[in-house]
């Protein structure tokens, strides 16, 4: 599906809005040394002259290496590296403190979109769960066990190992997940941990919940004018480098659905392209619901995982009515 022209503009102006950002943090940070770190002015000054200097002989005229300037500006960025040393600070404060190194917060790495850009369109035209705001709460700091007791809490600390292990491996190794369990066990709350580290890490991920995910599918699948864009969605989500699939079954099932969710299964299968799936059902109830072959793939592709335990947000919420009551009184 491709960006509207607005939709463009906003994520480019989101760029140049974060550049801004640096160089008024990193001009901050100059006039803070320039106070505190005698000399380091003088010798700033000296390289901003050397280099004009040397524009200037080149357009004059003169056949000059370059060699020699690099040598130069090299000699003063040692001395200056050092008085920021002497000084208290590190060899790299006056960096600039980039999101992302890779495109130095341009969107572009040559004419290429950076991962961060494409990132940003799968968040601007697919991520209805709020994904981004969804991980400043679930994430593996605010991650706890105390919930989970005997077996349940087993189950969830293996859990949490195979999910590292997705991780840490996620780019040298295809693999997929498969949690099933109960209403409330943590099995969202798990996938956007996943996802978050990701994300840190520059992968691509398109998070939806099966319902969400099929009505996109349907919205365009049935409306001829919108083909080219029905074929845009695909490449996005056979594409993406983690597709999450949360909530599997509680969309409305049938011919349609079936074919669309093998067909998605099957196409990042072929592509090796990762996918985590949720799901409240058993695995005999999945393979009630779905067909034989469906049922196939994810036993056979995927790494089958059970979490069960009380259910967490009703925990919460009864901890929270308690406190509530505790004011009161």
């Amino acid at each position: 599906m491709p960006l509207t022209n607005n939709q463009y503009n906003s994520i480019m102006q989101q760029y140049e809005d974060l550049r801004i950002r640096h160089r008024r943090e990193r001009e901050e940070k100059l006039q803070k040394i320039y106070e505190t770190v005698p000399g380091f002015k003088e010798l700033d000054e000296q390289t901003s002259t050397a280099s004009v200097e040397f524009g200037r002989r080149i357009i004059s005229g003169e056949k000059l290496n370059k060699s020699f300037l690099d040598s130069k500006l090299s000699a003063l960025a040692g001395q200056k590296a050092e008085l920021l040393k002497k000084a208290g600070y590190t060899a790299d404060y006056l960096d600039f403190e980039y999101k992302c190194k890779d495109c130095k917060d341009t969107g572009y790495i040559g004419n290429e979109k950076c991962h961060c850009f494409k990132q940003k369109i799968i968040e601007t035209l697919y991520d209805k769960s709020n994904l981004r705001s969804l991980t400043q709460e679930c994430n593996f700091a605010n991650m706890t066990d105390s919930y989970y007791k005997g077996e349940d809490l087993d189950r969830f600390r293996g859990l949490r190992k195979v999910a590292e292990e997705f991780i840490s491996s996620f780019n040298t190794d295809y693999q997929n997940l498969f949690i099933y369990g109960p209403v409330g066990t943590g099995k969202s709350f798990m996938t956007i941990c996943i996802a978050d580290e990701l994300l840190k890490r520059g992968n691509s991920v398109i998070y939806f919940g099966a319902i969400g995910l099929f009505e996109l599918i349907s919205e365009y699948a049935f409306d001829f004018k919108n083909k080219a864009w029905l074929r845009a969605v695909y490449d996005d989500l056979y594409d993406c480098d983690l597709l999450v699939i949360d909530d599997l079954g509680t969309e409305i099932t049938g011919n349609f659905v079936s074919r669309e969710l093998f067909s998605l299964l099957e196409e990042r299968k072929n592509r090796k392209k990762s996918t985590i799936i949720t799901t409240n059902y058993s695995l005999e109830g999945l393979q009630s619901i779905y067909s034989d072959r469906i049922f196939s793939r994810i036993t056979g592709n995927y790494k089958i995982l059970k979490l069960s335990g009380p259910d967490i947000r009703k925990e919460k919420k009864l901890a929270q009515k308690d406190q509530g009551s505790e004011k009161r009184t």
